[in-house]
């Protein structure tokens, strides 16, 4: 058994992770949830963190798993690509989401 927060391997018999009272998974389960970056294509790229929260509710809306890579460095406001967030989907939902994202543009931009 395994905690999905700590990380922490426990025996079979334990339940609840001692630590931090998260139940625990199966190894199987543990492994079958972990992200693998190699797994996620960056569909879109903006400064603005709202606009990538919204993009995430829509695409996650339309049953597509969202990642938000945040590279917004708080104490140093500059733009260029260390101020940005970028939108990443699963390889196999990437013609879909970009579809999703092509259609909120359109919309966006005609005052729809």
């Amino acid at each position: 058994m395994i905690c999905p927060k700590c990380e922490t391997q426990y025996y079979d018999y334990v339940k609840v992770c001692p630590v931090c009272g998260t139940p625990l998974i199966t190894e199987e389960e543990f492994e079958g949830n972990l992200v693998h970056p190699s797994d996620y294509v960056i569909v879109y790229t903006t400064e603005a963190e709202y606009e990538a929260d919204m993009l995430k509710a829509n695409l996650e809306s339309a049953g597509i798993d969202v990642k938000l890579l945040d590279q917004k460095d708080q104490n140093f406001p500059a733009p260029g690509d260390l101020s940005v967030v970028k939108v990443l989907v699963k390889k196999d939902d990437v013609q879909d989401a970009l579809a999703i994202i092509e259609d909120i543009n359109k919309h966006g931009e005609k005052g729809e």
